[in-house]
């Protein structure tokens, strides 16, 4: 267990060193072509390194209540079943009996090694998948994201079953696709939201008729807010009484949600992806089938949760978009030469991306 560093710096200590390395990997960028083995063999070996370095930092981070959200609750759960309390028979099933598996045969520190490896190491699987050359930015991009931090330390069972879905997507077979899909939703059963905006971008494949669904979300959620919230609490795709808290004005999770109303800086960030999706499919006619996936899986997901943007705690339904919102962004520029100096606009990209994270995460 990592317990030298303050634990009230420990997360800014993650963003000021992902800050080193994002501005190397811009200034390379200013020097070398995307393609230039020199480019390709540093960038491999950086983000291995990378890899190593914040799978120990997370999963060995202390055991802490205050600044890892869920963590403690996760850790007294534990404990109670390395005591001998019957596994916890929610949806979440195959979670609450791998904990209380692992209750048996392992520390409790060793457990959330054990997440963080089930959270970090699938999407290391499938952005070398997708891009064998240029995964590093690929997944720099996921590991800089905004909800990236809370996710690997506080909802942790969402996070991991995000995980399980990207590397589902990378999947060639369907068999090993439904298989990391049902274990995915097994974790956490939220992931039912963009398992069905997979379904439905399965059979209809126009991005423009999901798109103008996106737009539609924003004037239906301004007029109809409360309609919409009190329509998902019945779906049931959270337990009742941790459902009821997400639309609570003054729920115990308000602190991390830092004002509630229509949020229009959430739509703002959510747009980068809607807009970039936009961009490569219907003005360049980028026509990669994994990315028009991702694109519609992306903007049915996240238009569900303008529906419920009001909430107090939404971020959780936002995460189950902005999950792939850096596949969708750096996507196009990995597969394709659409400009020239493109190593440059990545670079560039993944400064600005991960500029946005360290502002919202950090200074504000």
């Amino acid at each position: 267990m990592i317990d030298f560093i303050p634990i009230a710096l420990y997360e800014n200590l993650y963003y000021y060193a992902l800050a080193l390395v994002i501005m190397f990997s811009y200034l390379q960028s200013l020097q070398e072509a995307l393609d230039e083995e020199r480019n390709i063999r540093s960038k491999s070996v950086a983000g291995h390194l990378i890899l190593g370095l914040v799978l120990l930092y997370i999963g060995l981070r202390p055991v802490n209540g205050l600044y890892f959200g869920d963590m403690r609750t996760y850790a007294l759960t534990f404990e109670g079943y390395a005591q001998g309390m019957p596994a916890i028979q929610t949806k979440d099933f195959v979670f609450n009996n791998f904990m209380k598996f692992c209750s048996g045969i392992m520390t409790v520190e060793m457990f959330f090694l054990l997440c963080a490896i089930f959270y970090i190491v699938p999407l290391y699987v499938a952005t070398r998948k997708m891009f064998p050359n240029y995964w590093f930015y690929a997944f720099m991009m996921l590991i800089v994201s905004m909800s990236f931090w809370a996710f690997g330390t506080n909802g942790i069972r969402n996070g991991i079953a995000t995980s399980f879905f990207i590397l589902a997507m990378t999947r060639t077979k369907t068999a090993n696709m439904v298989i990391w899909l049902l274990l995915g939703v097994s974790f956490h059963k939220s992931l039912l939201i963009p398992i069905a905006a997979f379904v439905a971008s399965r059979y209809y494949t126009k991005s423009e008729t999901y798109l103008k669904i996106w737009f539609l979300a924003i004037p239906l959620s301004l007029v109809a807010g409360k309609t919409w919230e009190s329509f998902i609490m019945g779906l049931g795709l959270v337990e009742n009484d941790r459902l009821e808290g997400y639309f609570e004005e003054e729920s115990e999770f308000a602190q991390q949600f830092s004002s509630t109303g229509f949020r229009w800086d959430f739509l703002i960030y959510s747009f980068t992806g809607v807009f970039t999706g936009w961009y490569f499919i219907v003005k360049k006619k980028f026509q990669d089938p994994l990315y028009i996936r991702f694109y519609n899986i992306y903007l049915i997901a996240n238009a569900f949760w303008i529906l419920l943007i009001r909430a107090t705690f939404s971020n959780r339904f936002a995460y189950l978009s902005w999950f792939v919102l850096g596949i969708v962004v750096i996507y196009p520029f990995l597969v394709n030469k659409f400009f020239e100096g493109q190593h440059r606009i990545v670079g560039k990209i993944l400064l600005a991306y991960f500029m946005l994270s360290f502002i919202l995460n950090v200074i504000l």
